[in-house]
């Protein structure tokens, strides 16, 4: 079996006091304005050099993946019991960073506990993930989904999609909305204890995730939607980005990974912290996407 990313054994506190109230202003240390400094002065300097970006993301198609490598290495989301679980065929997780389920609700031994999904690592040296990356839920993965969400103690999902397009096409399985009562897949149990719009496009729902039998306090996990977020693009500006970076940033880095996805793991972006450099963050370095820990075939 090829290795896998281990789930964080460290237990958080389950519940956490998200407020639906407008996150306060951050300040930034003289460190952190000197490396946000160094950064916009980089793309200010980039952006007129259209065609050296060019060469750069022409020379980044040209090292794509080949079809051998992704055989070689994404072996579990290619075994015959798990291709039904990814969205699209050519966006899998590599074996040695993939979430692996334990227990896992397919309980064949060849599933190895798959699910499509990514650990992300921000720096070679941290101890713990920070964010996971994954698909839109496809119905049949949902109990999956919020299994991930409860091993690995994850308070914050990000969703970069709306569920259906306006031509009615669906672009995510809907996993999440809890407004008339609990939901149930499988197993598990979701609650929403608040919703709320927010004056720059989101959609905050404050949900609590439990096992249906179990006795135990159920996690909090605040849900942050971003359904204008476009396929095949990015904002046309950073101001509900930022907002979402701002939310994230108050919440403790310790209680667990932050899982991010939209329709499927294309035309996602790093942003970075407030410190611009994440070796030295003292908070959450927001990673979108990430060449290293997944394949874009």
């Amino acid at each position: 079996m090829a290795n896998a990313a281990a789930i964080p054994t460290t237990v958080p506190s389950p519940s956490f006091d998200f407020s639906p109230d407008s996150p306060p202003r951050l300040v930034l240390t003289p460190d952190q304005y000197k490396y946000c400094s160094v950064a916009l002065k980089f793309f200010k300097d980039k952006l007129p050099l259209h065609h050296q970006i060019n060469q750069e993301f022409a020379s980044l198609q040209a090292n794509r993946i080949t079809p051998s490598e992704m055989r070689r290495n994404c072996t579990v989301a290619l075994d015959s019991v798990n291709v039904s679980k990814n969205r699209y065929p050519d966006v899998l997780p590599f074996d040695n960073s993939r979430v692996v389920l334990n227990p896992c609700k397919d309980y064949r031994p060849s599933a190895r506990g798959y699910i499509n999904a990514s650990f992300i690592k921000t720096t070679p040296d941290e101890g713990i993930s920070q964010f996971i990356a994954t698909q839109g839920p496809l119905p049949y993965t949902y109990e999956d989904f919020w299994e991930m969400v409860i091993q690995c103690h994850c308070p914050v999902v990000v969703m970069l999609t709306r569920l259906v397009d306006n031509s009615r096409m669906v672009k995510c399985g809907d996993y999440f909305q809890a407004e008339d009562g609990p939901r149930e897949f499988g197993n598990i149990c979701i609650n929403t204890k608040w919703i709320k719009p927010t004056d720059t496009s989101l959609v905050l729902r404050h949900l609590e995730v439990s096992y249906r039998e179990s006795e135990e306090v159920p996690m909090s996990v605040l849900h942050i939607q971003y359904p204008e977020w476009p396929d095949h693009g990015v904002p046309g500006d950073t101001v509900a980005v930022r907002e979402i970076f701002k939310r994230i940033h108050q919440i403790p880095s310790n209680l667990g990974p932050i899982v991010v996805h939209c329709r499927y793991w294309e035309n996602w972006s790093i942003l970075h912290n407030s410190q611009y450099h994440p070796k030295n963050s003292g908070g959450r370095h927001v990673c979108f996407k990430s060449c290293e820990n997944h394949n874009y075939f």
